[in-house]
């Protein structure tokens, strides 16, 4: 049974619609682009499954608290014992300061995208999003992409998944759900007012990224009320997410 319903889904996408001016027709253009560029090509989804079920998942955003985060479990040793998901421009955090490949990229290409070829032809799994603004990116850079699997927040389509969320970094939590992680743990995940430097680069306007990171937060907690899978926040400068065990980096390691 399915952790987010069509039609749960759709009254969250609704909210969003209303909230940013999205265009579901757009949305459904990029999903229907990806569908096509990823014909003959996408990475089945028995692999993704295969790499995360009945695992524990560190998933990673792209927030200030990143690199302070990634540098602690290292230092406590526990990174290696978990299947690791960057969310979009994490991804670049990881291959630098980690010296290490994410096993699965969560992104609309927004990130960095030397980085994100990097990751994909190091071996990590691809979950590309389209959407509306990401066109011509789908475009560029999907025909480049060795393991990608596609993403939406519309209808599906082959090749083309809808497993809920919003920004990359809950989007990589809904993944991982429904994926059937054994636990997740979320670091670098601050939702606050601050931009990471490991988040896009130039955002078009500091209150829409701002609205967005609530709207993902919103998102996570909702998420966090209805999934059996047991969920921490080791996230060193952040107020928490509801519904996230608030946890250090050395106390996950009885989690592993």
């Amino acid at each position: 049974m399915r952790t987010v319903n069509a039609k749960d889904w759709q009254a969250w996408y609704d909210r969003i619609v209303s909230t940013f001016g999205y265009s579901p027709e757009e949305d459904q253009r990029a999903a229907d682009v990806l569908s096509r560029l990823l014909r003959g090509r996408v990475v089945p989804l028995v692999r993704l499954r295969k790499t995360i079920s009945s695992q524990p998942v560190l998933i990673l955003g792209a927030g200030p608290s990143l690199e302070e985060d990634l540098k602690e479990m290292m230092e406590v040793g526990v990174l290696g014992g978990f299947v690791l998901v960057a969310a979009d421009g994490a991804t670049t955090a990881v291959l630098h300061v980690v010296k290490s490949v994410p096993r699965v990229v969560v992104t609309d290409l927004d990130g960095r995208t030397h980085d994100l070829l990097q990751a994909d032809n190091a071996g990590a799994l691809m979950a590309v999003h389209g959407h509306g603004d990401n066109i011509p990116m789908l475009e560029q850079v999907v025909p480049q992409l060795v393991n990608p699997i596609g993403t939406t927040q519309v209808q599906p389509r082959p090749n083309v998944y809808n497993f809920g969320g919003f920004t990359d970094g809950d989007r990589a939590v809904f993944l991982a759900t429904e994926m059937d992680a054994r636990l997740i743990v979320v670091a670098g995940m601050d939702f606050g007012l601050k931009i990471g430097k490991y988040s896009k680069d130039k955002p078009r306007s500091i209150s829409v990224k701002r609205k967005k990171l609530a709207m993902g937060k919103a998102l996570l907690e909702w998420l966090a009320s209805r999934t059996r899978v047991p969920l921490y926040d080791v996230t060193s400068r952040s107020e928490g997410i509801r519904g996230f065990q608030k946890i250090t980096p050395r106390e996950t390691r009885p989690l592993l």
